[in-house]
């Protein structure tokens, strides 16, 4: 990905993320690579409890969210979110992460290379600062099939990038 991926100073033993501290900066690396970092519950839940842990630890200075070379986040897991209808996913708070992430004090850096699409495009507007490689693609491809993106992608893109770059 944007950062090495080998781990140092693993910080705990997660299922869909690697942790590691470097140089005082706490590092979540996205670990689904054969779902391209789909965002289940699991994963979401697991960034957030790293999220925190990284903010309460005072000898880290910043956290960086990164995912692999191929995908920084290929969006919302299809496969989790269709046995769902709506109700359940409201009443389930599978948007927490969007209100919980911005929460965390410690800038965050979102490391971005590959695909951001969806609610991994919406997922590195959650933190205060996106770096991006040349690979990066951005987007939110729902809107192509009628969809409204779900963690407020459409105000955060707007207020990102302004209006007319968003209307693109």
């Amino acid at each position: 990905g944007v950062l090495t991926q080998q781990r140092l100073n693993s910080t705990a033993s997660y299922q869909y993320i690697l942790t590691e501290v470097k140089d005082n900066v706490g590092i979540i690396t996205l670990n689904r690579p054969k779902a391209l970092n789909a965002l289940c519950n699991a994963l979401l839940d697991e960034v957030i409890d790293a999220g925190r842990k990284f903010d309460k630890d005072d000898n880290i200075g910043c956290i960086i969210i990164t995912g692999s070379e191929k995908a920084f986040a290929a969006g919302a897991d299809i496969k989790e979110m269709s046995t769902l209808t709506f109700a359940q996913c409201y009443t389930q708070n599978l948007f927490k992460s969007w209100t919980e992430i911005p929460k965390i004090s410690k800038p965050t850096i979102a490391a971005v290379s590959g695909y951001a699409l969806g609610g991994g495009c919406e997922l590195a507007m959650l933190c205060d600062m996106i770096i991006a490689s040349e690979s990066a693609k951005f987007g939110q491809p729902e809107i192509t099939l009628g969809v409204i993106p779900g963690g407020g992608g459409t105000q955060r893109l707007t207020r990102a990038i302004g209006k007319s770059k968003a209307m693109e």
